[in-house]
């Protein structure tokens, strides 16, 4: 396992396993926030308090760290490329905060990049366990064996009223977050998604975009997510992100079969009108891209398309973005150069599907 791997590969290995529901929800997971007990927390710790954070984690993990989990791999913060680092956000196994605000950080990925362990980011310590389609009680299930055993090691911050203490107060109490990734198009295009979202928001749930907090919702792909972390058990939050996520899929399923039904042509037309762009394409942006994408697997998993894998849409919505562009490319690029870089690289895949 090298550096070279996570950051060279698009699709983590955990991404091709076949969970449920993965025609709508592309992926599940758990993360989970811890701070050292008698340590600083990252807002105002120093710099050799932090460097201290890191080593007591590193000694943990090779004291015993569970063989069945597989072996991880250390990667620390100040020994990465800005570049190196956006890819590692792109594939989302590490945060943007961890990547641009903290140095000292660091960041323990499984070999199949379903496990990444954060140092330094906003806390001492955030678990992240990501599962392909809808698991969300296996990624608990496996953050929790995580956690137990970090816990043997290191003494964790812990009040008996509060629960688990962290930097920010909307973590207080569990520390966790759980959150799905759902494509949604069928909601988007019969426009009912403005309608669910503010719904969404008062059952105490968040909806954002693709990379979390403050990003853009690029092909119809949403992140729902918990927000309340104090007064619940684990169980409880993950069971109401459940019973919501269960909602949206059978109403994204309704609006697919309405939109076949009443507007089939104009429906695979606007499939094979993106499949066209994509195919042929000379230069393409971000955000048309993602647009055409998204038409493709809506149409694979309709059933219009059966030449391309499903996986296409997952695998192209990280290749296409600007760090691994860049990576590829092997130095930075300006925006256009970017954009016919993108057009060249889904051309290319998209002739590897059709050749197999």
């Amino acid at each position: 396992m090298s550096l070279e791997r996570f950051i060279n590969q698009a699709i983590s290995p955990w991404m091709n396993e076949d969970g449920a529901d993965s025609d709508i929800v592309l992926s599940s997971r758990i993360r989970l926030a811890r701070n050292l007990k008698e340590h600083t927390f990252p807002t105002l710790y120093s710099i050799e308090e932090a460097k201290n954070v890191i080593n007591k984690v590193e000694k943990a993990v090779s004291s015993g760290y569970p063989d069945y989990l597989g072996k991880l791999e250390v990667l620390k913060m100040e020994e990465l490329q800005p570049l190196q680092k956006r890819v590692l956000v792109e594939k989302h196994l590490i945060s943007p905060h961890l990547a641009e605000d903290s140095t000292y950080g660091a960041c323990l990925l499984s070999e199949n990049e379903s496990i990444s362990i954060m140092v330094n980011e906003e806390d001492h310590i955030r678990i992240q366990c990501l599962f392909s389609g809808f698991q969300l009680t296996e990624a608990l299930n496996l953050a929790n064996v995580i956690d137990d055993w970090i816990e043997e090691q290191i003494d964790y911050a812990f009040d008996e009223n509060r629960g688990y203490l962290t930097s920010c107060p909307t973590n207080v109490g569990t520390g966790l977050r759980a959150s799905v990734m759902m494509h949604l198009p069928g909601l988007i295009l019969t426009r009912q998604m403005n309608r669910i979202i503010p719904a969404i928001n008062q059952l105490g749930l968040v909806v954002r975009g693709i990379y979390g907090e403050g990003s853009e919702a690029l092909g119809n792909i949403f992140q729902i997510s918990n927000q309340i972390t104090l007064g619940k058990s684990e169980h409880d939050i993950v069971n109401d992100l459940k019973g919501v996520v269960v909602q949206l899929i059978s109403q994204e399923r309704s609006a697919r079969e309405a939109l076949v039904k009443t507007s089939n042509i104009q429906l695979e037309d606007r499939v094979f009108r993106s499949l066209g762009v994509l195919e042929n394409s000379r230069i393409i942006e971000t955000k048309e891209a993602s647009r055409c994408l998204s038409d493709i697997r809506l149409g694979i998993d309709i059933g219009y398309i059966e030449n391309i894998s499903k996986n296409i849409l997952n695998e192209l919505m990280i290749l296409t973005q600007p760090g691994f562009l860049q990576q590829y490319a092997g130095g930075s690029l300006r925006p256009n150069e970017r954009d016919i870089r993108r057009a060249a690289l889904i051309r290319e895949r998209l002739k590897m599907e059709k050749d197999k």
